[in-house]
């Protein structure tokens, strides 16, 4: 009895001078939990939220606890070990301002860290290391792991951006364009007389000219109409002016038939009369320098009899001299109107033509050309090289060769050609979209905003701006971005806001679905629970790229699937 009396005496005195002493004991990983687990990549990074807990009676009250993430992974040259922030912890007889956790009862915290990512820390292992004093006595705290690996599906965005669709520079071809040519014949006032002086001014000669020119072109013209207008000033009285501007309107369309006539144009004229033109009165008063311009505008806002009107404007008795002068003589007049269309080539005439002499061809033309057989890219580069070399000052021609290349994974020579686009026109809105899409395959964000920035009016921005937002970590906006586009980019912002219905919709409607797409599609089934699914898709896409079967042995998203 005595001899055991004395060993639990011992034991007793051991345990209490430990408890007094300087010693601070291991943590274990159940002291800590870390969100995410496994780590995941989020715009370039991996953020890590640490809850930890200092047990009851851990914390001496004169010690001071630094706590510093590590994440350690191995690399060509051997283990890495990134630190991330730290976080201090002291007793509560320290005087300082770090947060203090009691003896008796321990304490909680969280800490939050960020790790700039590198391609190795897929698989890699979270340490806690621990910098511990009591008093002025260093003491050793061990390490603990408290997480494994990082998912870096959102970075997948790089090989999603090498199917996206660069900003296409529009051509503002148009086979069909509407057009109207106007010839003016006026009147001496109070008559209805052709003058041969007004027959013979350039505007009516150029009109008659064009009715001969629409008869013998009629593959390229097209006959819209031909119309005539007359009209009486607002001056003198109602009825005078009404068959005044009703004569103007007989003889002038007599005169036009006459010429239609000789150029064996058939058509219908329309006709009309307006007695008094108080809109064209008005209209040409406000373009005037006339000095009591303002009375007149507001007299015309104040009346609307015509008489009235007529007789307040003739009380301003400099001004009406001024519109006597001026104004009245060019509202007593007649108006032709000849309404066509000019019909451009058609896709088969704009190829042949291309073939036979393209030199003949608008830059809209080449332009529009290059769009007529998207199967076969090489003829839309042979089109856009020729626009280069016959329109060299237009960027379009530049900026589409640079979206070619770019289709191609041909960066460097999509970022010569994007440069010389923007030596041609610096506000080219695609070629700064094009600019950023080519930033954001290099990781190079800071850049990618500021361009993408300066293609507000670019096509195909939503596109663009889907690739950025989705780079940046926004998924829903992405997604949003994306509306009903159905590419590669646009499932990974789905699938990444957890969005897996949608994702798997966009991804059945991929044109061209290649290796990334089928990757995406063992990773949508895998989060799912498809396994089977998720393996057949990734030795789908591992067959069309054999570089993913390395990227997918590292990957946690497939940890479940037999690889």
């Amino acid at each position: 009895m005595n001899n055991k009396g004395t060993i639990l005496l011992s034991a007793v005195a051991v345990a209490v001078l430990t408890s007094c002493s300087g010693k601070l004991g291991a943590l274990s990983a159940d002291n800590f939990s870390v969100t995410p687990n496994p780590l995941e990549t989020q715009a370039g990074e991996v953020n890590a939220t640490i809850n930890g807990m200092f047990p009851e009676k851990y914390m001496k009250k004169k010690a001071v606890v630094t706590v510093t993430p590590q994440l350690r992974f191995q690399t060509v040259n051997g283990v890495k070990q990134v630190a991330g922030e730290s976080a201090t912890f002291q007793g509560e007889k320290v005087l300082g301002n770090d947060q203090t956790i009691s003896y008796r009862v321990g304490g909680r915290y969280a800490m939050k860290s960020t790790f700039a990512y590198q391609p190795e820390m897929q698989q890699s292992e979270l340490y806690l290391t621990f910098d511990a004093k009591v008093g002025k006595k260093t003491v050793k705290v061990p390490e603990v792991k408290v997480a494994n690996g990082v998912i870096a599906t959102s970075e997948l965005y790089k090989r999603a951006l090498t199917s996206a669709q660069a900003a296409v520079a529009q051509d503002a071809f148009q086979r069909i364009i509407k057009k109207k040519q106007e010839a003016n014949i006026k009147f001496l006032i109070g008559q209805a007389q052709l003058r041969k002086s007004e027959l013979q001014n350039n505007s009516v000669q150029e009109f008659v000219r064009l009715l001969s020119t629409i008869v013998k072109d009629q593959e390229g013209m097209l006959l819209d109409g031909v119309e005539v207008s007359a009209y009486a000033s607002p001056d003198g009285g109602f009825q005078i002016n009404e068959r005044l501007a009703g004569k103007r309107q007989d003889v002038t369309e007599k005169y036009l038939k006459k010429e239609m006539k000789k150029a064996k144009m058939d058509a219908t004229v329309d006709t009309k009369y307006t007695a008094e033109d108080w809109d064209g009165f008005q209209e040409l008063v406000a373009a005037s320098d006339i000095q009591d311009k303002d009375v007149i505008l507001r007299v015309l806002s104040m009346y609307q009899d015509p008489e009235e009107r007529e007789q307040q404007i003739k009380n301003i008795s400099s001004a009406f001299r001024e519109l006597a002068d001026g104004i009245l003589p060019q509202l007593r007049r007649a108006r032709l109107t000849v309404n066509y269309e000019l019909i451009g080539r058609d896709d088969e005439q704009i190829q042949e033509q291309f073939k036979s002499d393209a030199t003949k061809l608008s830059i809209e033309e080449l332009l529009y050309g290059a769009t007529l057989d998207e199967e076969n890219p090489a003829t839309a580069e042979a089109y856009y090289k020729k626009a280069v070399e016959l329109y060299p000052e237009d960027a379009r021609a530049y900026n589409n060769l640079a979206v070619l290349a770019y289709a191609k994974g041909n960066d460097n020579e999509a970022r010569q050609w994007v440069a010389k686009a923007q030596k041609k026109n610096s506000n080219l809105a695609e070629a700064n979209a094009n600019m950023g899409l080519l930033a954001l395959k290099q990781g190079d964000m800071l850049n990618a905003e500021s361009y993408i920035a300066k293609a507000s009016s670019a096509n195909g921005l939503a596109e663009v701006m889907g690739n950025l937002h989705l780079a940046q970590g926004k998924y829903a906006q992405a997604e949003q971005d994306f509306g009903s586009l159905k590419t590669n980019s646009a499932a990974l912002a789905q699938i990444l806001n957890k969005n897996y219905q949608a994702a798997a919709n966009t991804l059945k409607g991929v044109k061209n679905a290649d290796a990334t797409t089928l990757y995406l599609a063992a990773i949508l089934n895998a989060r799912t629970g498809n396994n089977a699914e998720a393996a057949q898709a990734l030795q789908k896409a591992i067959a069309k790229d054999p570089t993913l079967a390395e990227y997918a042995a590292k990957d946690l998203e497939l940890v479940n699937i037999k690889k």
